[in-house]
């Protein structure tokens, strides 16, 4: 069952067998109309006590009552008599409203003396309304005497002393209790045989009309033969045989229709039990409401065929309209499990169109525009739901405070932000020019907030770099002021010469430094001429470790070079890529740990060549990157090695003119330097 209880032609076939049981359903109802057969006759055991009895009484006795109660006569209806003030009353307003609408009308008069006018002018016409009446009455006076005579089972007497109506010689009561079945009604209490029928639920039927008699005038005598009764006894034995079929019929087709539109509910629009996601199709598409109004037009063609008792046709028009109209409910039964009943209605989303139309004009409209908005749509919306005015002016009061908030919350702000507060942030909600104003202004306390940053950090590191350049140059600096002072009073060769040589070498070290600076200055401010070209960094690497063999030896460090077996070309100044990467080799021999190894890696990257260098450093590196890149820093804050500061932001400004990226990276004491250039691409 699991299998099959989702598959399509399991939903298929109950489907056709709940359209089978409401074609079912409508052919049960259908026929009990055009049998007129009731279902009241399945609970009841005698034909007097049975609907189909009191209806086959009321007609004689409503007729009769009529004749004597009213009628009478034809001359009697001719002198007038059946007349009541109701109909008199109501010919005189008909012609007097034509009176009033004619030119015979004055207004200038009083209603007394129009009415004077009225009586005498129209008095022919409402002669001629009266006679038109009595003659009307003449002829129903006729038609319920053509209605009687057509009862043959049925013998009747009613007389209200002067007038008689019989279809019989019998004008005593005696002669009509000898009937088997008779009603009598005279001298206020009526009598019945058999007795079920003064325990019959439908008694009021006639009794009802015949308490409109006079009781002390009128005598009303109606028997029943026993072949008539007999055969409508049979009529209604087989008329309630047959109802009891037609009701086993009508349980058994819903109970089928309600066992299969509950699997349908349950199974429909998923593949299985586990299935947790509505599929919707085609037809799903159709907005719920307008689903729901062709639904409602559908069931009100389905009624009136079985009012009108369509018995010939009802099959070739209930089966279209059922299969379709179930078919919708299917489909609103999707969107409820899918929860989106209200939002797929054609209403919810014109509603929702115009909301978002409106409210993107306000949100990314001028304030004019909004104030327009504002004066043409509330006196709208005021006129639309003016049942429920307190409502839309809460709804207004409540809007307005909001955007009063709003406004507060950002002048606040701003004096806040004024006040020097530029962590501040301004919080308001919503798309509108408020949200938006609060946005440009917590940008602006940002880009502020940047720039006071910025030039906090820009006095700090001038303050190092005074600092810094101060002790780097004024050491070798004192040293050529203390030996030239001992030149001055020193008289030995030997002296003198290992005077010069210090003062040389310390010479030599200020020069360094002020090269290095006047080079971090000009590359930095990227005023180095740059010559573009093919760069085949593999060969540059492996002649720089070639020239530096000396160093290396001397350093006891193991170069490891990594490559890859395909030539790749870097798109760089060969004279500025090497400057960066002499600078990096220096910055190696400075501050690598002795006898360790030290990595160079390229990589093609495919847009990129990558050439990574890694050593670790004899000194603890306890300072972040960021300060590693400030220039005149070192790995050793002692600053006891020869190193002035600047080969590592030299190394950055000169591959950033080269339109290329360079990044350090420190991992405890490992210190990663990576170079990214551009790939020369082969034309």
């Amino acid at each position: 069952m699991k299998n099959i209880s989702h598959a399509l032609i399991t939903k298929l076939v109950v489907f056709l067998i709940a359209v089978v049981c409401l074609t079912g359903i409508t052919k049960v109802i259908i026929d009990m109309e055009f049998k007129e057969i009731h279902f009241s006759s399945i609970t009841q055991d005698n034909y007097f006590e049975s609907r189909a009895f009191a209806d086959e009484s009321y007609s004689p006795i409503v007729a009769l009552t009529q004749l004597i109660g009213k009628y009478k006569s034809e001359e009697y209806i001719l002198s007038g008599k059946t007349l009541t003030e109701e109909d008199r009353r109501e010919i005189e307003e008909s012609l007097y409203n034509d009176f009033r609408y004619s030119y015979q009308y004055n207004e200038s008069l009083d209603e007394l003396e129009n009415k004077r006018i009225y009586q005498k002018e129209y008095a022919n016409d409402i002669n001629l309304q009266e006679d038109k009446r009595k003659q009307e009455q003449v002829r129903e006076f006729y038609r319920l005497r053509s209605t009687l005579e057509a009862y043959e089972g049925i013998v009747f007497y009613a007389s209200d002393g002067e007038h008689v109506f019989s279809n019989s010689d019998f004008n005593k009561k005696e002669q009509f209790e000898s009937f088997n079945a008779y009603m009598l009604f005279e001298d206020y209490q009526p009598k019945l045989r058999p007795t079920e029928m003064q325990e019959s639920q439908y008694l009021n039927y006639f009794t009802s009309e015949v308490e409109t008699l006079n009781p002390q005038t009128d005598i009303l005598y109606v028997a029943f033969k026993d072949s008539f009764l007999q055969q409508k006894m049979s009529e209604w034995e087989a008329d309630k045989a047959i109802a009891k079929n037609l009701l086993n019929e009508f349980f058994l087709f819903l109970a089928g229709f309600i066992v299969c539109f509950v699997y349908l509910m349950i199974v429909i629009g998923k593949t299985s039990f586990k299935d947790q996601e509505i599929h919707l199709h085609v037809m799903d598409k159709l907005y719920n409401d307008v689903n729901i109004a062709i639904i409602v037009c559908l069931l009100s063609m389905w009624f009136a065929m079985i009012v009108e008792v369509l018995h010939g046709t009802y099959i070739l028009l209930a089966v279209p309209i059922l299969l379709i109209t179930l078919l919708m409910i299917l489909s609103l039964v999707k969107h409820i499990k899918n929860r989106s009943f209200l939002q797929h209605t054609l209403l919810y989303q014109l509603f929702k169109k115009v909301f978002l139309f409106v409210k993107n004009v306000f949100d990314s409209g001028s304030t004019g525009v909004k104030i327009v908005l504002l004066v043409i749509g509330y006196p709208v919306v005021v006129a639309a739901t003016f049942f429920m005015f307190p409502i839309t002016i809460g709804l207004a009061a409540w809007f307005a405070l909001k955007k009063v908030k709003s406004f507060n919350r950002i002048k606040e702000g701003v004096e806040q932000i004024k006040n020097g507060d530029l962590h501040h942030r301004i919080d308001v909600d919503g798309k509108g020019e408020f949200s938006r104003l609060a946005a440009n202004i917590n940008r602006i306390t940002d880009g502020l907030k940047k720039s006071v940053d910025s030039e906090i950090k820009s006095e700090r590191l001038k303050t190092e770099l005074i600092t810094n350049v101060s002790h780097d140059i004024r050491t070798p600096l004192t040293s050529i002021i203390t030996y030239v002072d001992l030149l001055k009073i020193e008289h030995d060769p030997e002296i003198i010469a290992e005077y010069v040589d210090v003062l040389d070498q310390k010479s030599k070290r200020l020069k360094l430094l002020t090269d290095d600076l006047f080079e971090a200055a000009k590359a930095s401010s990227g005023s180095m001429p740059v010559q573009l070209e093919r760069i085949d960094i593999v060969s540059l690497l492996t002649q720089g470790i070639g020239e530096m063999d000396e160093q290396i030896e001397a350093s006891s460090l193991d170069f490891k070079l990594a490559y890859p077996t395909e030539k790749i070309y870097m798109k760089a100044d060969g004279k500025l890529l090497w400057r960066a990467i002499e600078n990096l080799f220096s910055n190696i021999f400075k501050y690598a740990q002795p006898a360790s190894r030290v990595y160079i890696n390229v990589e093609d990257l495919g847009h990129e060549i990558l050439v990574t260098f890694k050593n670790i450093s004899a000194y603890e590196l306890n300072i972040s990157v960021d300060e590693l890149m400030e220039r005149f820093k070192r790995g050793d804050e002692s600053r006891s090695s020869q190193g002035s500061g600047l080969g590592l932001s030299i190394a950055e400004s000169l591959i950033h003119i080269q339109h290329g990226k360079f990044l350090v990276q420190v991992d405890g004491d490992l210190f990663k330097a990576m170079i990214y250039l551009p790939k020369f691409q082969n034309e």
